[in-house]
C-alpha cells in the first residue's frame, strides 16, 4: 500500500508540483486549510503538511508520524494535548531569510528618512524637509540571532551599522560584533539605537519587553517587533512611547490579528502599525514546497528531517 499524505494548505498544487519535480510518489489527499477533512479519510495518513488542525483532530490519525507546518511559529502546535510524543514536528524555519530582513530594513529607513511625512506633504502640496538620520554608525540590537537575524546582520553591516544581539547558546557569528546570552538582554538594550525582536514565543520570552526593559533602553531608541505580538506588554509599550522613555516603535505582529480598531496602538503617536507583512512574498509557497519535498525525501529514506522543532526549547 502506498504511503499516504495529507496536504492541508491554501494551494496544494504548488506542493504537488514540487513533489513531482523531486520524483516523489505517494498517495495524496488535499484540502484547503479552511476545510475540515472527514475523520474517516485521515486514519491511514502518515505525514501531513498543515498550518493547524482543530483541537483533538490528531486523535483520528493513529498512523501519523510526521507533521510539516509551513509556519515558523509552533507554539499552537506544542500546546496541543493530542500531539503525541512519537509524531515528529518540523517547521518553516529559514523560509523568510530574504524577505524579512528587507522589510526590517524598510522599517529602519522609515524611521530615519521620513518618507512617510513627505507622502503626506505631497498630498497637501506642502514643501518641507527633515534631516535624514544616518544608519551608519548606529547600533542594531537583535534579540534572537537565528537565520533571519544573521542575514539581517550581514546586510546591516554593509550599511556600516554595528550589530550586537542575543542567542540562546551564544557563539561568535559573522557580521555580529558581540553575541550575548539571554541573561545579558539588558546590556544589549542599553547599547542599541534600534532594538529588534526576532525571538520565538516561549514561556520564557512572553512579555519580555515590559516596563523595566523599556527603561533599560535609550530614550532615543526604537523598538521593532517582527516576531510575535505577545513578546511585548502592550500597555507598557504605549506608556513608554507616550512618556518618551523610548522614541517609538514599529510593530508588524500583535497579540490579536487583525489588530482591533479600538486598540490604542492605532492612535498612539510614535507607533507604526504594519499588517503582519514581514515574511509574506509572492513565492513563499514555492519555498515551503521545496523544503517539504526535501524533507519528504528524507522521511521516506529514513533520514533525519530538516528544521525539526525542539519541543523542550519551544521552537
Amino acid at each position: 500500500m502506498p504511503r499516504q499524505a495529507l496536504l492541508w494548505v491554501d494551494n496544494a498544487e504548488v506542493f504537488r508540483q514540487a513533489l513531482e519535480a523531486a520524483g516523489l510518489s505517494l498517495e495524496i489527499q488535499s484540502f484547503h486549510r479552511d476545510e475540515i477533512p472527514p475523520a474517516a479519510m485521515v486514519r491511514d495518513i502518515e505525514l501531513m503538511l498543515a498550518w493547524q488542525a482543530p483541537p483533538g483532530f490528531l486523535e483520528h490519525m493513529p498512523q501519523l508520524k510526521w507533521i510539516q507546518t509551513p509556519n515558523v511559529g509552533v507554539r499552537e502546535w506544542l500546546e496541543r494535548t493530542d500531539l503525541r510524543a512519537d509524531i515528529a514536528l518540523s517547521c518553516g524555519r529559514g523560509i523568510h531569510r530574504v524577505q524579512m530582513p528587507e522589510n526590517i530594513l524598510g522599517a529602519l529607513f522609515h524611521i530615519t528618512k521620513h518618507y512617510w511625512d513627505y507622502v503626506m506633504r505631497q498630498r497637501d502640496k506642502r514643501w518641507g524637509r527633515h534631516l535624514s538620520e544616518p544608519l551608519a554608525g548606529k547600533t542594531l540590537g537583535i534579540l534572537g540571532l537565528g537565520t533571519i537575524g544573521q542575514e539581517l546582520a550581514r546586510k546591516a553591516e554593509a550599511l556600516e551599522m554595528r550589530v550586537i544581539g542575543t542567542k540562546r547558546a551564544p557563539q561568535a557569528l559573522a557580521h555580529v560584533e558581540k553575541v550575548y546570552g539571554p541573561d545579558a538582554t539588558d546590556e544589549v538594550l542599553a547599547q542599541s539605537d534600534y532594538v529588534l525582536l526576532l525571538l520565538s514565543l516561549t514561556p520564557e520570552t512572553e512579555g519580555i519587553m515590559n516596563k523595566r526593559r523599556f527603561k533599560a533602553m535609550k530614550p532615543s531608541a526604537w523598538l521593532l517587533n517582527f516576531a510575535r505580538g505577545a513578546l511585548v506588554l502592550d500597555d507598557d509599550l504605549i506608556e513608554a512611547v507616550k512618556s518618551k522613555a523610548i522614541a517609538g516603535a514599529v510593530l508588524d505582529v500583535f497579540r490579536k490579528e487583525p489588530l482591533p480598531p479600538e486598540h490604542p496602538f492605532w492612535t498612539t503617536n510614535g507607533i507604526l502599525v504594519l499588517p503582519h507583512i514581514g515574511g509574506g512574498h509572492p513565492t513563499r509557497d514555492r519555498i515551503v514546497a521545496r523544503l517539504f519535498a526535501e524533507n519528504l525525501g528524507r522521511f521516506l529514506d529514513g533520514q533525519p528531517l530538516k528544521e525539526v522543532v525542539d519541543r523542550a526549547a519551544g521552537y
